[in-house]
């Protein structure tokens, strides 16, 4: 598969992420009117609505991981189609997590009481962050990966007492120790 094909199919699950996000009723950008590159905390109203947030490094994580995967699961798939499948994961993750479902889940379970989901500007960001990641995991020696994961589990966890980890277990196994840490 040429590298124009790939663009092409990543370009297409993207359009149709963002299409069905819309379709689901999620606002094009925050609904404050105005995007930013970077919100700083955890728990503000902006937090994914904008391109970046303290979340944003756990979809450089999927993208480290994903390519692990696939790499361990289908080696012999060319790199491009092994992406595309990554990139497919992530748009269904996103639109996972934008369900009402998911949404209530995430207030009940964690410390995001606020959460209304994500912004479509943000989930391209993610999508996007989840591509880097993947990119990372490509050009990286396997011991250099691993430590890009350590550090951006750790930084979020100094920055906002949340990643992907805690993220993971609070939506699956809600936990009041860990949920009244995070809250400070």
């Amino acid at each position: 598969m040429t590298r124009n094909r790939t663009f092409f199919w990543a370009a297409a699950i993207v359009a149709a992420a963002v299409v069905i996000l819309y379709m689901m009723g999620r606002p094009p950008i925050c609904t404050c009117g105005s995007i930013s590159l970077w919100v700083n905390e955890g728990d503000s109203p902006r937090t994914s609505q904008m391109l970046a947030d303290w979340y944003s490094p756990s979809h450089v994580i999927h993208g480290l991981l994903f390519y692990g995967l696939l790499w361990l699961a289908f080696r012999r798939l060319p790199i491009e189609l092994r992406f595309l499948i990554a990139t497919v994961i992530e748009a269904a993750w996103e639109l996972v997590e934008n369900s009402n479902w998911a949404i209530t889940r995430y207030r009940e379970a964690t410390i995001a009481v606020g959460y209304t989901g994500d912004s479509i500007v943000n989930t391209l960001s993610d999508i996007g962050m989840m591509m880097l990641g993947f990119w990372f995991a490509r050009k990286l020696p396997l011991w250099a990966s691993a430590m890009l994961v350590v550090t951006l589990e750790v930084a979020a966890l100094i920055a906002v007492r949340d990643n992907l980890t805690l993220n993971i277990w609070m939506f699956l196994f809600p936990t009041d120790f860990i949920r009244n840490w995070q809250a400070g």
